[in-house]
């Protein structure tokens, strides 16, 4: 049976369908922006190109701060173990010579520290007078920051890293949400399936700023109080090669103060 519809029903189904128009285009265009991956990769994906580069950037950041812990962690522990060592071999009885002979061919620091003693005193030639300590104590001093500098090389890309990576995060942040409100003006709906992506994939860089930022900040007071327990080593050694020179001298019967009455 066929079913007759009166012309003002014609009408008002007409109208009626021609009104729900806007709202299936509104909701065809809101589907067609929402990403269909809210994964953090997606949202890396979905992101403007500014936002990207602040993720590579603060991801390479990482790694480089990562990087540095790794080879200063096995630096420090290699140099820490053969200051030990060889600290152990300054206190015991030996002597100066003994020492520079055990230590001839070697590099280390405090392997430096004997070399340099042992320089200053042949070049003193035998007179050991007044100003004979200064001398010595001035060139193991030049000697302990030399080294202090060398194993500190690195560590200040990290602190550098700790201080700025959340700053470098929030911008990422800020040109993302502002991206989000030129496509709020854009498609003219402000359906908050429609900005949720977009600030999602803004917040996602003030995230990695964070990831990037927290272990740099740790790892730079782990490998400072690691390098400051170093130096007291290489002070320590200092010391010891002192005492053990003038020891030495003691031994010969000569007192260094006393040398060049």
């Amino acid at each position: 049976m066929t079913r007759s519809w009166s012309p003002i029903t014609t009408v008002l189904v007409a109208v009626s369908g021609t009104a729900a128009l806007p709202q299936f285009a509104v909701a065809a265009t809101t589907e067609a922006l929402l990403p269909h991956n809210l994964s953090p990769w997606g949202m890396f994906m979905n992101a403007d190109i500014v936002v990207k580069a602040v993720m590579i950037g603060l991801g390479i950041a990482s790694l480089v701060t990562w990087t540095v812990w790794l080879a200063k962690t096995i630096e420090l522990n290699r140099e820490t173990r053969s200051a030990k060592r060889r600290l152990d071999i300054l206190e015991s009885d030996t002597t100066l010579a003994q020492v520079e002979r055990d230590s001839a061919n070697a590099r280390d620091p405090v392997a430096q520290l004997i070399h340099s003693a042992v320089r200053e005193t042949a070049l003193s030639h035998g007179l050991f007078d007044d100003g004979f300590k200064e001398r010595i104590a001035l060139r193991l001093e030049r000697v302990e920051q030399a080294m202090s500098r060398r194993i500190s090389r690195g560590i200040g890309v990290v602190a550098t890293i700790g201080a700025t990576a959340p700053f470098v995060g929030l911008f990422g942040t800020v040109w993302g949400i502002m991206n989000a409100f030129i496509g709020i003006s854009e498609t003219k709906t402000t359906n908050l399936a429609v900005v949720a992506p977009g600030i999602a994939e803004a917040l996602l860089a003030t995230a990695l700023g964070l990831v990037a930022a927290i272990p740099a900040v740790v790892i730079y007071n782990q490998l400072v109080r690691n390098i400051t327990t170093y130096r007291a080593l290489l002070g320590d050694a200092s010391a010891q090669v002192m005492l053990l020179m003038s020891r030495d001298h003691g031994r010969r019967g000569m007192p260094i103060s006393r040398a060049a009455e």
